[in-house]
C-alpha cells in the first residue's frame, strides 16, 4: 500500500500551486458528489465504514476532480479528516499525509503543511 500512497502524492504534485479557493470551487463544481447533493439524492450512509466505504467508492469512480477533492482535503484538514475525500478512506488519507508532507511546500502553508 505504501509505494500507491507514494505513487498518489507524486500525482497530487501537479496541483501543489493551485489556490485551495480555486481546487474548492472545482470540486463543488465538477465533483460527482455534489451532482447527487444536487439533484437531491443524498446518499443513505449507513455509519459501518466498510459500507460507507464501499458506497463512496462507488460514487467517487470516474469523478473528473478526484485529485483536487484529496488535495483539498489534505490541505484543510490534515491528520484530523474524516469520512472519504478523493476516494480514499480516513485511513486511508492519513496514511498518505506524511508521504503528501515530505513533496514540498504548497501556495499556502497552513498548519498543517
Amino acid at each position: 500500500m505504501t509505494d500507491s500512497l507514494v505513487g498518489i502524492a507524486w500525482r497530487l504534485d501537479r496541483l501543489r500551486w493551485v489556490p485551495s479557493d480555486v481546487l474548492g470551487d472545482v470540486v463543488v463544481a465538477r465533483g460527482a458528489c455534489m451532482e447527487v447533493y444536487e439533484a437531491g439524492d443524498a446518499l443513505e450512509w449507513t455509519g459501518l465504514a466498510q459500507t460507507d466505504r464501499a458506497l463512496a467508492a462507488r460514487l467517487c469512480a470516474g469523478c473528473p476532480v478526484v485529485d483536487e477533492c484529496l488535495e483539498l482535503e489534505l490541505r484543510t484538514a490534515g491528520e484530523s479528516t474524516v469520512g472519504v475525500w478523493g476516494a480514499l478512506g480516513e485511513d486511508e488519507r492519513r496514511e498518505l499525509y506524511p508521504h503528501w508532507l515530505r513533496r514540498g511546500e504548497r501556495v499556502e502553508r497552513g498548519e498543517h503543511a
